[in-house]
């Protein structure tokens, strides 16, 4: 035992020795794991305590993220003269030495998020000191504090993106960010950040700020002239007031969402916004309230404390909107907020709007007119409100000309201004669900003079997408399609939709590719699919189908569903058919399936490039039980194969044994009773021939 001992001191002696030589560079790749691609050292995951100082030296990227590095000694970098980029992010980096730094001097990106650097930012600043090449700074995830990010930032003036999101920064003023001359985008979301006290006065070049999900309760006197995005979502901002200045801002994205605003944003009067998102606050609009009290001529009065200087605002806050130059907005959204109505001459100010989003607010009318100038919009959002009035003034020229998407579900709506659609030369989607409506034309009802009010969509050349779910529409007939080249068409929830067939989707034949015919009441003797040859997804899921349509084997469906139906089994040659040789998807679960006639699951199985994602939940039934398909146990295995088997041939084999008991019988009983029966014969029917 005492032999190998020389032997192994001497290999760990020569390891040891060459470690720090160039012959040691040809192991690095093996006993690091680091991977080497151009000048790129990619060393993430690997465990690594310290970085290692066998590499390439001529390394300009080198990546340690998620590794246990502690500590970042001054000799740690030596050998990286050439580094650009050093990334360590997810470690647990508590110190980085004064010193680790003085030899990549050259270093324009350096990302440190989700370490420990608050213990030691004292040093670690120090070292940061050493980089005045830096371009690019992450520092997100250190619990680190104003006062300590504002030491780490000192001497870095090179700076022109800084990342110092989710540390624990709950003050900022001008100190926080001094000498930052150069910054360009600051990201200071995640944080607690409750007040800013002049911090972005000296960042005379930045463009982007991210101070979302902090504590803000409110923007007054905003003047950052040069910025381009400003994202202060999610906080609990109830007031943004710009300046009153007519100095031009570059101001382009405004992100105020899912914050408290009781009023529309005052804006800088110069800007250049194109999109304004004010989705989730409590915003509402209030020259005119829901009951009919005008507060045209109530004004609002803000006070503001600036240093030793008091200054009062007085504010009309709906006819703010007025001095704002909003030409260039083309994005607004203010979804699911608390608008009653829109004040006179709201829309006109936004000739070049394209997306309008109103849809979880509160109207109960709704007024397209040609003065809004709304030529360029494209998509109107108005669903989940309160609309049972939507009104257009039509037949002066066209209101919506370049209108695609139209959004009216979840209101109380019973129709749509006559024509409407003629206007809107590029319509391509609308979404009418879960409105009372009726299409045209509808079957007349017995005793009305005069047709209820119904949806026209015939003729509209455009229209490709088309969703009626839930609308109550009952008895379909005529021709409510004609002219519309539907590709799309949802009808789900409609349950006296289809009492009358399917024969009125005919205009639909060469177009619909998708449809959904989901819990709408469908049995088995009114599915004829046979005529939609272009249909490419079928959605029959909720109904009550007890046979599988014998029209769909000639369909060649990418996608079938049939959940949640009355079916026993499928076509035992549902594979071979064209539909099983065109489908990629298929649903079948929640089917009252019959264990012992599952010859077509099976078949399914064996059918390449067909996909059934709820294949776990597809059950079968033998007796009381509920089993899985593909793990019948033998008995019932065995029951089926008796119950399967051919009846006939069956009662032949019961039947043969009583047969040839009967007969064998009968032969014993003849032989035995033979001579008796003849003589008996004779005496009664022998008569004497005479001679």
């Amino acid at each position: 035992m005492e032999a190998p001992l020389p032997s192994l001191s001497l290999l760990l002696l020569l390891l040891a020795v060459g470690w720090g030589s160039r012959a040691a560079t040809t192991w690095a790749p093996y006993l690091g794991g680091c991977e080497l691609v151009q000048s790129t050292m990619d060393c993430t995951g690997r465990w690594l305590s310290s970085i290692p100082g066998n590499l390439q030296g001529d390394t300009e990227e080198l990546l340690l993220d998620d590794n246990t590095i502690q500590v970042l000694t001054n000799a740690s970098l030596l050998p990286y003269i050439q580094l650009c980029h050093l990334s360590l992010t997810r470690n647990r980096l508590q110190l980085i030495e004064p010193g680790a730094f003085l030899s990549s001097q050259g270093l324009q990106e350096l990302s440190l998020a989700d370490n420990l650097l608050f213990t030691n930012y004292s040093l670690t600043a120090a070292a940061l000191s050493a980089l005045q090449a830096l371009r690019t700074l992450d520092l997100a995830g250190n619990r680190l504090t104003e006062d300590m990010v504002s030491l780490l930032l000192r001497n870095l003036s090179s700076l022109e993106s800084l990342s110092v999101a989710r540390n624990v920064i709950m003050r900022l003023d001008s100190s926080t960010f001094t000498n930052l001359t150069q910054l360009l985008e600051l990201n200071l979301e995640k944080n607690y950040i409750f007040e800013i006290d002049r911090a972005f006065e000296g960042l005379q070049r930045l463009q982007r700020l991210n101070i979302a999900y902090n504590y803000l309760p409110c923007l007054v006197g905003f003047g950052l002239t040069q910025l381009r995005v400003l994202n202060v979502s999610n906080n609990i901002i109830e007031w943004f007031l710009a300046l009153e200045s007519d100095d031009p801002f570059e101001l382009e994205v405004l992100d105020l969402s899912h914050n408290r605003l009781l009023f529309f944003p005052v804006l800088p009067r110069q800007n250049k916004l194109h999109s304004l998102l004010l989705q989730d606050n409590r915003m509402s609009f209030y020259q005119h309230l829901p009951n009919g009290t005008s507060l045209a001529n109530v004004t609002v009065q803000f006070l503001i404390v600036d240093g030793n200087s008091t200054n009062i605002t007085t504010v009309r806050l709906w006819d703010e909107l007025c001095y704002s130059n909003l030409s260039s907005l083309r994005l607004l959204d203010m979804s699911q907020n608390q608008v009653w109505g829109l004040p006179e001459g709201f829309l006109a100010q936004m000739p070049s709007l394209t997306h309008l989003k109103l849809n979880q607010n509160c109207l109960e009318a709704f007024h397209l007119l040609e003065k809004d100038s709304l030529a360029m919009l494209a998509e109107l959002d108005l669903s989940q409100n309160r609309l049972v009035e939507l009104g257009a003034e039509l037949g002066v020229g066209d209101i919506l000309p370049n209108l695609q998407l139209f959004n009216v579900s979840a209101n109380g709506l019973r129709a749509l201004p006559p024509g409407l659609f003629t206007h809107t030369r590029k319509i391509t989607t609308v979404d009418l669900s879960h409105n009372q409506i009726d299409l045209c034309p509808q079957p007349d009802v017995a005793g009305e003079v005069e047709s209820p009010p119904c949806v026209d969509i015939r003729g509209v050349a455009t229209l490709t997408h088309l969703s009626l779910a839930g609308c109550g529409l009952r008895g379909l007939d005529g021709r409510p399609f004609q002219g519309t080249p539907l590709a799309h068409l949802d009808l789900s929830d409609n349950c006296q939709a289809l009492s009358h067939g399917l024969g009125w989707l005919q205009d639909l034949a060469p177009t619909l590719q998708v449809l959904s015919l989901r819990n709408t009441s469908l049995s088995s003797a009114a599915g004829d699919f046979s005529s939609l040859s272009s249909l490419l997804r079928l959605d029959l899921s909720g109904n009550s189908l007890t046979a599988f349509p014998a029209s769909l084997d000639a369909l060649e469906l990418h996608s079938l569903d049939l959940r949640h139906n009355c079916l026993a089994a499928l076509p035992a040659g549902v594979a071979r058919a064209p539909l099983g040789r065109s489908l990629r998807e298929l649903y079948l679960s929640r089917n009252p399936y019959n264990c012992c006639t599952l010859g077509w699951w099976d078949a399914l199985q064996r059918v390449e490039g067909l996909r059934v994602p709820d294949g776990r939940e597809v059950t079968c039934r033998h007796g009381p039980r509920v089993l899985s398909p593909g793990a019948l146990p033998e008995p019932v295995r065995h029951s089926c194969r008796w119950h399967n088997a051919d009846l006939a041939l069956l009662y032949l084999v019961l039947a043969l044994p009583t047969c040839l008991t009967l007969l064998v019988a009968f032969a014993v009983v003849f032989l035995m009773l033979k001579e008796k029966l003849l003589k008996m014969l004779k005496s009664r029917c022998g008569v004497s021939s005479p001679y």
